[in-house]
């Protein structure tokens, strides 16, 4: 599956619409809307034109306790497990769950694990935490099968927006042997042979927003291989 990441600080009217409906074209499956730190942006704003322009689901990936909105379809509901600081893992989310019990998003427990990309993301800097190495893969899986003991619904691992390096195959292969929750990889996926070298080590979503942002002709790409993969 293809997942369209949107930072509401980087979405325009008109550049969104027109991804929007390459995004329909492409059989995309769900649009995340979030970011690490929003400064400009609106996020029920962002939201409100996605729905107005596309059929898809909309799921917030939250930066913060400040990124709810009512306006979407669910939210993912991050413990950051890579990290040692428990604000991360379970503070944010005691104060976030009364505001969540109040609206009718569907709340989707979501293992949080950033790897390290090559250089420092807004992500591990906001969170106050270090990501793990990425020739650690054995990290990566045991964090994974904790977050599925726990009865988390989806592993995310993510190399933060603007990676200079994608989570790497033997480590999505490693998490995919431990844990069989849907595994999301996120992060540095900027060409179609990283996306392909994604699927094939055993992602079941890759999550593309940067380079979507510099060139939404790569979501036609990105759904001519889902096709391919998908008809295998």
């Amino acid at each position: 599956m293809i997942a369209l990441l949107v930072d509401p600080d980087k979405a325009h009217d008109q550049s969104l619409k027109q991804t929007l409906l390459k995004a329909e074209i492409a059989a995309v499956d769900v649009v995340l809307v979030g970011g690490s730190l929003l400064t400009d942006g609106d996020l029920n704003e962002t939201i409100s034109i996605i729905k107005s322009q596309s059929n898809l689901p909309v799921i917030l990936f939250p930066g913060s306790v400040y990124q709810i909105s009512s306006k979407a379809d669910g939210i993912l509901f991050l413990s950051l497990l890579s990290s040692r600081n428990a604000e991360m893992i379970i503070g944010q989310q005691v104060i976030a769950a009364p505001y969540l019990r109040k609206t009718n998003l569907e709340v989707i427990s979501t293992a949080y694990l950033l790897i390290d990309s090559g250089q420092q993301t807004t992500a591990s800097y906001m969170s106050n935490s270090n990501p793990i190495p990425a020739n650690k893969p054995e990290i990566a899986a045991s964090t994974a099968l904790a977050g599925t003991y726990l009865g988390m619904d989806i592993i995310y691992l993510d190399g933060g927006s603007g990676a200079e390096s994608p989570v790497p195959p033997n480590m999505i292969s490693k998490v995919k042997e431990y844990s069989q929750q849907l595994l999301f990889i996120g992060g540095g996926i900027n060409t179609i042979e990283k996306a392909k070298d994604a699927f094939s080590a055993g992602a079941d979503v890759i999550v593309v927003g940067n380079r979507i942002e510099e060139d939404p002709n790569f979501l036609t790409e990105l759904g001519d291989l889902k096709k391919q993969l998908n008809s295998l």
